[in-house]
């Protein structure tokens, strides 16, 4: 299974930005893309990765604190992509962002564990 991101760039604080994830691979894996779970991640320098969102097989969604009412996490099944909205940007939001999939549970803390990565995508907020 193979995860590239995109959307990813430069904007001012209160500004938006949509970030996709594309996977590819899965038909050559035991796994199914309608029922993965899937998420996405960030990390920014010096700091701990941080789970920002998550997405079960069942569509169901989970945020973490920092980003919910402002981020919305959803997929295409049929098109094998995880989208990533990103409302209200600030300058904390600054960091690279991953999407990742496949793992047994579902939720932002456990999104940095899941077994398959993309190589991230670069978000940065000024003031």
């Amino acid at each position: 299974v193979q995860l590239v991101e995109s959307g990813g760039g430069s904007v001012q604080a209160g500004g938006s930005l949509r970030l996709s994830c594309a996977a590819s691979g899965y038909t050559d894996s035991p796994y199914t893309y309608s029922r993965s779970c899937l998420g996405w991640f960030r990390q920014a320098p010096g700091k701990e990765r941080e789970g920002v969102a998550a997405i079960d097989s069942d569509g169901n969604t989970n945020y973490a604190d920092s980003v919910k009412g402002r981020f919305t996490i959803s997929k295409d099944n049929a098109a094998s992509t995880l989208y990533l909205q990103m409302n209200s940007l600030a300058p904390e939001d600054t960091a690279m962002y991953f999407c990742a999939a496949v793992g047994r549970i579902c939720v932002p803390t456990t999104v940095p564990l899941l077994r398959y990565w993309g190589p991230g995508t670069q978000v940065t907020v000024s003031s």
